[in-house]
């Protein structure tokens, strides 16, 4: 297959995969968890202080056991997904702050924000998860905002769901939950029913807060993208072949733990490394050194044999204008093209992760449904070509109302609901509206549009008590 981003050759893998390999023997990864290290010792790892060090046989067992492809399911069976190999989920933006508005101006984001978003993915025909704290609500203890962000996720919608890596309590307050709404723990110890996102401090480091979590997810078979983020320019001022082999590692070790808690449990390989600006002294994840990350990240992953994750629709813009656009179209269309299996970030985002937009998920939301439309391979038989009906049709002035093209119009071609097709008179005549003025409203219509998914009142009874019953212990 022909394609000018760079494909790494047999020979360009081994160099990354012999250098990660050297990395992780003579530097070796901190782990800032008790068990953890407890876990590396007792399995033959060398722990000198916080630090593991790693043999290959370790890394190459560790291979063996992880899964290519798994089932995230969903409290709607026929929403599950599949992720891995040549399965794909779209997912919403992630951890940010604040929410921001068409013209630029930001506020903190509200509870309701978190719940509004849900309800936007719940409706949505493209973003096939629900995703982990899509903002921060300010109006919620910090310490028990993750109860009611997961109470949210599980209520106001029924697709498969992000977990709440933020703590070894967190994730068990989340597995907790999931037991509940499957009618009992044990009912998800073989059966992945969340995906929690799991950050390394690079370089070479997990928290913590991230190992006790990720310990206690893969305890309970619960999937964990281990994510990478290094930051070129900035602490790690390397080439784009030392940041591949730096987060290459930190990925390894994780997915280690995860097979040493719990052979067999589900791991996505992940990384959306970029450049800090020179000017700014900032991340910068609009930046097209980020799409190119992509792309290695995505082929190092198959080298592996292991579902990838990377983000989608980012961008440094501070408003939906053409910059965001650009930007987020790159990065999402680069991840589906590479192979990416886990995109998350696909929608909403601003600000190099700093807040989250609505009328911008709206408009990234199109995008995935054009770029899926892109990447759907082409029927090629008799019947898709249809000879005889392109010689009957040519020259027919009956061909556009022909049966068959009603039919072609609503399944072979994607159908737009804010790009602009119009004529320059119809659009002058309609307001000349941008699309992010579209997309305003149509935030509006679809929020007034949802309904609440069936759930047992039963669950979430249940559900809703141990809640509250966790704030007050």
């Amino acid at each position: 297959m022909y394609d000018r981003m760079q494909e790494l050759s047999a020979k360009n893998i081994k160099k990354i995969h012999d250098a990660t390999l050297a990395l992780l023997k003579n530097k070796g990864v901190s782990f800032k968890d008790e068990e953890a290290l407890d876990i590396f010792k007792a399995n033959g790892h060398k722990v000198e202080g916080t630090i593991v060090f790693f043999k290959e046989s370790h890394i190459q067992k560790a291979l063996k056991t992880a899964p290519g492809r798994f089932t995230v399911h969903a409290r709607n069976p026929e929403k599950s997904m599949m992720v891995g190999e040549d399965d794909f989920v779209f997912l919403p933006g992630y951890g940010a702050p604040f929410i921001m508005d068409v013209n630029g101006k930001q506020r903190r984001a509200t509870m309701e924000d978190y719940d509004n978003f849900c309800k936007l993915i719940q409706t949505s025909a493209y973003i096939d998860m629900n995703g982990w704290m899509m903002v921060e609500p300010v109006d919620m203890p910090h310490e028990t905002v993750h109860l009611d962000l997961n109470l949210s996720n599980m209520l106001l919608c029924d697709k498969p769901f992000m977990g709440s890596p933020i703590s070894r309590q967190g994730a068990l307050d989340g597995i907790e939950m999931a037991g509940i709404l499957w009618g009992g723990k044990e009912k998800i110890m073989d059966k992945t029913v969340s995906v929690s996102l799991i950050k390394t401090q690079s370089p070479l480091t997990f928290s913590g807060e991230m190992a006790g979590a990720f310990i206690e997810l893969a305890r309970h078979n619960q999937a964990c993208a281990v994510a990478s983020l290094v930051m070129a320019n900035g602490f790690a001022n390397f080439s784009l072949a030392g940041i591949l082999t730096l987060q290459n590692a930190e990925i390894l070790a994780g997915i280690t733990l995860a097979q040493l808690v719990r052979p067999g449990v589900p791991v996505i390989y992940g990384a959306t490394s970029s450049v800090m600006d020179m000017k700014t002294g900032t991340l910068s994840i609009g930046a097209p050194e980020l799409s190119r990350n992509i792309h290695l990240v995505a082929q190092m992953a198959r080298f592996y044999n292991l579902p990838s994750r990377s983000g989608g629709g980012l961008t440094d813009a501070l408003c939906v204008d053409a910059q965001a656009g650009v930007e987020s179209t790159l990065a999402l269309s680069t991840a589906a093209r590479s192979g990416i299996n886990f995109i998350l970030h696909s929608c909403g985002i601003l600000g190099s992760y700093m807040a989250m937009s609505f009328e911008k998920f709206l408009i990234d939301e199109e995008v995935c449904g054009m770029v899926r439309n892109m990447i759907r391979p082409m029927v090629l038989n008799d019947d898709s070509i249809d000879l005889g009906r392109i010689k009957a049709m040519c020259g027919n002035d009956a061909y556009l109302t022909h049966p068959k093209a009603f039919q072609l119009r609503r399944t072979e071609f994607f159908a737009p609901s804010l790009m602009n097709r119009k004529n320059p008179d119809a659009w002058g005549s309609q307001g000349r509206q941008r699309i992010d003025q579209i997309a305003e409203d149509k935030v509006a219509q679809r929020l007034a549009s949802y309904e609440k998914p069936d759930i047992d009142p039963k669950i979430e009874k249940q559900l809703t008590e141990y809640v509250e019953n966790r704030k007050h212990t």
